[in-house]
């Protein structure tokens, strides 16, 4: 039996994997070498064929012991559920990892994306904010 928790982290592995595919096709049209907003710009083309809500560059606040301390802009937020942080270097790395985590902390949404448009292949990873058990569904990369 699937719980409520399951059922949410299934329904963000299926709109995560929409969007890697959706990066696929731009990477392999584009190629590695270009800047992240040209990616970006053509994301966000493939997204409106796919009629997939989105707002890009999404402002959220950082908050320090309850007192709003900064703000992130959030490169996509995939209707109101997934973090998608665009890259365009040579490999990522730890700490695009740890800014994902922290957008998705600061952001109170529970599942991120890093594509990386920069290599060869494009590259991507999930991330999370929430502990999952071995019960329930495997993460499509960690």
């Amino acid at each position: 039996m699937i719980n409520r928790l399951q059922e949410t982290r299934i329904a963000d592995e299926a709109l995560a994997k929409k969007i890697i595919g959706i990066g696929m096709k731009v990477h392999r049209i584009l190629g590695c070498g270009f800047i992240e907003s040209v990616y970006a710009n053509a994301l966000l083309l493939e997204l409106n064929k796919a009629e997939i809500s989105y707002e890009r560059e999404k402002v959220f606040p950082v908050r320090y012991e309850g007192t709003e301390v900064g703000i992130f802009h959030a490169d996509l937020v995939i209707e109101n559920r997934l973090i998608v942080e665009l890259k365009a270097v040579e490999a990522l790395n730890i700490a695009h990892s740890v800014q994902l985590v922290n957008y998705l902390a600061a952001a109170q949404i529970d599942f991120g994306l890093l594509l990386n448009f920069g290599g060869k292949n494009l590259e991507f990873k999930t991330k999370t904010r929430i502990y999952y058990t071995k019960e329930d569904p495997p993460n499509l990369q960690s």
